[in-house]
């Protein structure tokens, strides 16, 4: 079923962010417990950081890639959508015209930007965002992909890289590493709050129409 309103985003958002949620509380609780031997809550710990890691990278995949296909589903002209979602359009096209070389390529998007941009839109969504190893400058440009504000973002930057990824690909290589407790709370804290700022994030985008270009009116001081 493709996402075409802002309920339908809206609910795939809940879903995706609810079960993951739960999955990790789960983790956690089990972590918190105390009631494994010393060499057991260890193993928990590292199963935990993988755990972060993966509903992180999973919820930003499928966030982006939902919030994409809700865009690409308003079919709106290309002059109607806003500056980053053109980029996004035409990257294909730009792809096409590097690869080959081919003048007439060029020519072609030249002509677009000329004289097509009220036609309607063709946005690729489907798996169209990546984010294996997400790192914090990965993230950031999926962010600037689909045109959301990334400031809240800024300062968890070295947590991202260094204790969520950093940690998670030690760890997914079969070597050893001892966790901190405090830090893995302080990390599940972060990766949840991060989450939540982006489903909310894109809730608010899809529901205020960001996608859309700005009028002079709107864009005037």
């Amino acid at each position: 079923m493709k996402i075409r309103t802002v309920e339908e985003l809206s609910d795939k958002l809940d879903k995706e962010l609810a079960w993951r949620k739960i999955e990790l509380s789960a983790l956690k609780s089990l972590i918190d417990s105390k009631s494994f031997a010393s060499g057991k809550r260890k193993a928990l710990l590292r199963s935990g950081i993988t755990m972060l890691y993966a509903h992180w990278e999973g919820f930003v995949k499928e966030a982006a890639n939902s919030y994409l296909e809700f865009v690409a589903m308003q079919k709106l002209p290309y002059n109607q959508l806003a500056n980053n979602f053109i980029a996004l359009a035409m990257k294909d096209r730009l792809d096409e015209a590097k690869e080959t070389e081919k003048a007439t390529i060029y020519n072609e998007v030249a002509e677009f930007f000329m004289t097509k941009l009220n036609e309607r839109s063709v946005i690729k969504y489907e798996f169209r965002i990546a984010t294996s190893n997400l790192s914090s400058s990965v993230f950031k440009e999926i962010i600037c992909m689909i045109g959301l504000d990334y400031s809240f973002y800024k300062s968890k930057e070295v947590l991202i890289d260094e204790k969520l990824l950093g940690k998670r690909n030690i760890i997914a290589h079969g070597n050893y590493l001892d966790i901190d407790e405090k830090d893995y709370d302080e990390l599940h804290r972060i990766v949840i709050e991060m989450m939540d700022t982006l489903r909310n994030q894109i809730d608010n985008a899809a529901a205020t129409k960001e996608y859309c270009c700005q009028s002079p009116s709107n864009t005037s001081s």
